[in-house]
């Protein structure tokens, strides 16, 4: 009996269709292989230009390009660590009034893409904006000559936008990592003498500093691969680079050696991040730790830690909610744009295949990955999470160049064949868009698939074969029945990033089709604010139902 067993059990592995290992190790490495392409178009392209203009690059317009992406970089991942870990302590350690209401309402920058805020903040302060207006007409000016106002489109203002925007990557971690800390800690420090300052810089920052410089590494990479707000604030750096080079002189390999240069200013920082805590060792008590006790503030101290706590909410989601809402409800006409309903439309069809194709190629990948017991599948594995630090202009440029190489030969063999030109296939249509989407965020779909096969017991898949089913069959009555949680929230996690994503649809989109992101970016850069703002609100709706998913979910690791 035993025998037979395994004669049947090699038979399946044998059997085509999904029946053997070996189809799903395949398969697994043509999608990585996929997933890996543009970061290695990007490589090859800017080793070998057609025209090599680095020198020229490097004379004349790289240093301003580096010197402000550096600043922008340093200056928005400092004042995202102070509020995010800031905000993280008060609400962990203390109870004010609002405390907890304010622990959720600080995830919802989230919602807010950093381009949008920057029209927001434009508007607001600007000439013809509420604030200025009401200043001419309290004091009688008359003209800008009459008074000081500080410049708004700056370098300074768009560390603040990104900031305000990002630091929720901060506040996340550094809260999860503040409440695992045992309250044991801050009894003996408190014993020792150490006062509420004492007791946050040397036992809470030091326990959470990983957590902390994780986030912090997150924050600078958003910074560097932001678009929307450095070029509506007039701000040249590498990303705009791209654009420049690319667009205005046509020279692709140009555009592809900044590309790499980015890459290598985010590769430096996931490096710093790892190496920060590479000789550090934090271990908790092997018994679960007794949780902290927030302690009550009372008087001046209680509405000061509400105040804080309010501010980056205020900044970051109230003021360009406010601003964006009252000029999309302000002229209602600007919502019977034709327009508008086919940036929708078109929004909804990219996005929606993205993320469907994303996460199935996350699941096959992933899968076959388990199965095989080879090597090679289990290095490439991490490198496919590449493409989630790498911006999108930067993939742009790696997926545009190989495909519209394919799609002209795919046109020149179908007229060698027809006689039909059936004109450019890829390139023309949004088939570009959404593998750039697909590779940009791979790795969330890959994250929540790794951890979803994880929770599966081996026994019912074990079970589910020794009964007869193919590989495939095992991954279709067994793992997808358990994972519908998980795979369900990476389809929506996907695309809410793909309706937000901003660079790479500018770069890869076809003649005259608009997303809800570029159709608010290119009416905002005109100035026309109104009729950027229903798009905008848009994008704004859809990235709140991923923040209120993820207070959710993390709420319910809490009650766990």
């Amino acid at each position: 009996m035993a025998e037979q067993n395994t004669q049947a059990i090699a038979g399946a592995r044998r059997r085509p269709g999904g029946g053997g290992g070996e189809f799903w190790s395949v398969g697994a490495l043509v999608i990585a292989a996929l997933v890996v392409m543009p970061i290695l178009s990007v490589v090859v392209l800017a080793f070998a230009p057609t025209e090599n203009i680095w020198p020229h690059l490097l004379a004349t317009t790289l240093p301003r390009y580096a010197t402000n992406t550096a600043i922008l970089t340093l200056g928005t991942g400092l004042l995202a660590a102070a509020m995010g870990t800031g905000a993280a302590w008060l609400v962990t350690m203390y109870r004010f009034p609002g405390a907890r209401l304010l622990e959720w309402l600080l995830l919802f920058p989230l919602a807010i893409p950093a381009y949008i805020g920057a029209y927001a903040l434009v508007d607001f302060l600007d000439y013809s904006g509420p604030v200025q207006v009401a200043l001419r007409e309290a004091t009688g000016w008359t003209s800008a000559r009459d008074y000081w106002f500080p410049q708004i489109r700056t370098r300074w203002a768009a560390i603040i936008v990104l900031a305000v925007a990002l630091y929720p990557y901060v506040y996340m971690l550094a809260r999860a990592a503040f409440r695992e800390q045992s309250a044991g800690s801050y009894e003996v420090a408190r014993a020792l003498g150490a006062g509420p300052f004492g007791l946050f810089w040397r036992v809470g920052l030091p326990l959470a500093r990983p957590a902390i410089a994780a986030g912090t590494a997150i924050v600078m990479m958003e910074t560097v691969n932001d678009f929307g707000v450095v070029d509506y604030f007039a701000v040249q750096t590498l990303t705009t680079g791209i654009f420049t080079v690319w667009l205005e002189t046509g020279n692709a390999g140009g555009a592809a050696q900044i590309a790499c240069l980015i890459l290598a200013v985010i590769l430096v920082l996931v490096a710093l991040e790892k190496t920060s805590r590479r000789h550090s060792r934090y271990y908790q008590s092997a018994r679960q730790p007794r949780p902290i006790t927030p302690i009550q503030l009372k008087g001046p101290a209680s509405w000061i830690a509400a105040a804080l706590c309010a501010l980056p909410v205020l900044a970051g989601f109230v003021l360009p909610l406010a601003v964006i809402a009252g000029h999309a409800f302000d002229k209602p006409g600007s919502w019977a744009s034709g327009g508008l309903g086919r940036a929708f439309a078109n929004t909804l069809t990219v996005g929606g295949a993205a993320a469907v194709l994303t996460v199935l190629g996350a699941l096959f990948m992933v899968y076959g990955v388990r199965l095989t017991g080879r090597r090679l599948p289990r290095l490439i594995l991490p490198i496919t999470t590449i493409g989630y630090a790498a911006p999108g202009a930067v993939l742009a440029v790696g997926i545009l160049i190989p495909v519209a190489a394919l799609d002209h030969q795919i046109a020149d063999l179908v007229v060698w064949l027809t006689g039909w030109d059936p004109g450019l296939i890829l390139t023309g249509s949004a088939a570009a868009i959404v593998l750039a989407y697909s590779v940009r965020f791979f790795a969330i779909a890959q994250g929540a698939t790794d951890a979803a096969f994880g929770r599966v017991p081996p026994s019912l898949p074990m079970a589910a074969r020794s009964l007869g089913r193919t590989y495939g069959g095992a991954l279709r009555e067994v793992y997808l029945p358990l994972m519908r949680g998980s795979v369900g929230t990476a389809l929506l996690l996907v695309f809410v990033d793909c309706v937000k994503e901003l660079p790479a649809t500018l770069f890869l989109r076809p003649f005259n089709f608009d997303t809800l992101a570029t159709r608010a970016h290119e009416k905002a850069s005109l100035e026309n604010i109104a009729e950027a703002a229903p798009p905008a609100l848009l994008v704004i709706a859809v990235g709140l139902s991923a923040v209120v998913l993820l207070a959710r979910m993390n709420l319910m690791l809490r009650r766990r």
